[in-house]
């Protein structure tokens, strides 16, 4: 079977190529397209469809996790790319209804009708198959995989 079919059990499987770090919550990964480089989402492990379905220390345990992973993507893009300008994060549930969260990097070298937006729209552009996640991105992947490592002992040193 793809892993593609199964993202949470082949990552606890080791089988998914994607994965950057187990955090507490869930699995962090790179997106399986980089239109924007640095695109990461947070896979919750557990069985939830909407963040309210969390208890309360449960779902701020996740909230934080997403942000310690957009730490580690800003550091990261901020270092390869001076054009980054911010953030956005995003928590859908629309395609997959499994909790899970977005980070998507916006830089100032996007076409400035897109640029204020959600990335959503650009459209069919956004997935074509020229940003599929492949070797080239090898070296990004290992770039914020080596930050979030580094942010998370930090972070779990603090607690």
């Amino acid at each position: 079977m793809d892993w593609t079919h199964d993202r949470l059990g082949s990552a606890e499987r080791g089988e998914n190529p994607t994965v950057l770090a187990r955090m507490r919550t869930g699995w962090a990964v790179i997106g399986d397209i980089q239109h924007l480089p640095g695109y990461c989402l947070l896979l919750y492990a557990g069985e939830a469809n909407h963040l309210t379905d969390l208890p309360r220390d449960e779902r701020s345990r996740f909230l934080l996790d997403l942000s310690l992973l957009g730490e580690a993507v800003e550091t990261v893009c901020r270092k390869r790319d001076s054009a980054l300008r911010r953030l956005n994060y995003e928590v859908l549930g629309n395609s997959w209804e499994h909790l899970h969260g977005h980070i998507h990097p916006r830089y100032d070298w996007e076409p400035p009708r897109l640029l204020h937006g959600p990335v959503w729209r650009y459209g069919d552009e956004r997935t074509a198959l020229e940003y599929r996640l492949g070797p080239e991105h090898d070296e990004l992947r290992a770039e914020l995989t080596h930050a979030l490592k580094s942010i998370l002992a930090e972070a779990y040193e603090q607690e």
